[in-house]
């Protein structure tokens, strides 16, 4: 189930990165006086209230951009409005109402997108100081104060933006359309796929690297079902985003990844699997999404004994870690074996939605480890009791165990491989957690970024 998005906008040296930190938990945005220092990791996913969020956190001014400072803050805002479910609007007590702010407001008044206005360094508990009261003057409604740095006032703003979250989709209404993500490097190819699946030119075809800027959305509806079609920017190393334009179009595509069921990553034939592609992958990996690997431009190719299978081997070394994700050679300029990605995206997607029966899933954990012994360590062998699955979109499985410490990551790798040759989860991640049992005590294996909902 997609999670909603929460943009925090406002002027440089608010205090929104101090904010972002707070509400994960961990500092994760460079949090720094000068204006425009935000540069790091801008995407993050929280929780309030059990329902799951994502953030971003948009920055201030870049301080090496040519662009006047009303222009940047009109583009900040402008693509935090189109891309968020809810602006958090965040302003400073201490420097007051600003023009900037006012500027900012009348953007965010226009938007069709629910705001909240959060005012900022409001650092003592009690009455709120009569300097807040201008700030109702934008015409946004309720004001809440808070202190990012002291943690007050957070609660009250939250449940704000809580209450402003759209309804939570029945499973039935989000398998209506599969929701599919064009994904990779610049000049991949994937506007011109975007144009080729859905029948129309909607998105610019450039040689020229970034061509597009948005996340486009098209519905597109044939003989394998329905599809909404999103066209991101390209992803580029971060060290190259050097304008707020190429900065907020990976804002953008991450989270159409995040909102998306399916996940196509196009890779460059011509150019070969680059190091920027298996991040590109990673972004989708670690949000759960299924995946397919579209190998573009495969026309352009110079065919030989073994040319494709040395495509796959290169796919399948550099990634390694989605050793799952089906491959299909496409050309989307001519339009070959497109179809064949439609039927791909539908087989994927379908997996990732796949339940087990408890009873079958333990049939077949008694099979593993009647077939392979579990692990041991000092004359102590792991006791898996029982599993059942709990989650899907991806699928994942708690196993009830006597000792977790005790479970050897190849050990659940052998399982998740039985789990995929019986059941074909291809396609799609798995996350297999550990329940101690005796101890009562959930455990989540290293380097495992997916929650499982608790029974």
């Amino acid at each position: 189930m997609s999670k909603p998005v929460v943009a925090i906008v406002g002027r440089p040296n608010v205090g929104k990165s101090s904010l972002f930190n707070a509400l994960y938990g961990e500092r994760i945005s460079i949090v720094h006086d000068q204006p425009g220092v935000t540069r790091d990791r801008i995407y993050a996913e929280t929780v309030w209230r059990e329902r799951e969020f994502v953030m971003i956190d948009t920055g201030g001014i870049e301080p090496d951009t040519n662009d006047v400072i009303l222009k940047g803050m009109r583009l900040q805002a402008e693509i935090a409005i189109e891309t968020a479910d809810v602006i958090l609007f965040m302003c400073d007590i201490q420097s007051g109402l600003t023009a900037a702010d006012e500027e900012i407001a009348t953007m965010l008044r226009k938007a069709n997108r629910p705001v909240v206005l959060a005012v900022n360094k409001v650092d003592h508990v009690g009455e709120p100081p009569t300097e807040l009261y201008e700030f109702y003057n934008l015409g946004l409604g309720e004001v809440y104060p808070i202190s990012s740095s002291h943690r007050l006032g957070i609660g009250e703003m939250l449940d704000a933006i809580y209450e402003l979250f759209p309804a939570e989709k029945s499973e039935e209404e989000e398998n209506e359309t599969i929701r599919v993500a064009l994904i990779g490097k610049p000049n991949a190819g994937k506007s011109s796929l975007s144009n080729y699946m859905t029948g129309q030119e909607r998105s610019i075809v450039s040689d020229i690297p970034g061509t597009t800027r948005d996340a486009i959305d098209s519905l597109v509806i044939n003989k394998h079902g329905k599809f909404t079609i999103v066209d991101t920017a390209g992803l580029r190393k971060k060290g190259r985003i050097e304008d707020a334009v190429e900065k907020y179009s990976m804002i953008r595509s991450l989270s159409a990844i995040e909102k998306a069921n399916v996940c196509v990553i196009l890779i460059d034939a011509v150019e070969g699997v680059t190091e920027q592609d298996t991040k590109v992958a990673g972004y989708a990996h670690n949000a759960g999404k299924a995946c397919i690997f579209a190998v573009n431009k495969w026309d352009l190719i110079e065919k030989e004994t073994g040319t494709l299978e040395a495509m796959e081997k290169q796919l399948k070394d550099r990634f390694a870690f989605m050793s799952y994700a089906p491959v299909v050679f496409i050309s989307a300029k001519t339009g070959q074996r497109v179809d064949k990605l439609f039927e791909q995206i539908k087989r994927v997607y379908e997996n990732a939605g796949k339940r087990l029966k408890t009873g079958v899933l333990n049939d077949l954990l008694t099979e593993c480890v009647a077939m392979v012994p579990t692990p041991q360590d000092k004359g102590k062998h792991l006791k898996i009791y029982y599993g059942t699955q709990v989650a899907v979109y991806p699928p994942q499985f708690v196993l009830f165990v006597n000792d977790s410490t005790l479970m050897h990551f190849s050990y659940e790798r052998y399982l998740e491989n039985q789990f995929r040759k019986n059941f074909d989860f291809a396609g799609t991640p798995i996350r297999i957690y550990m329940r101690e049992k005796d101890k009562k005590k959930d455990l989540k294996p290293e380097g495992n970024d997916s929650k499982y909902d608790k029974d």
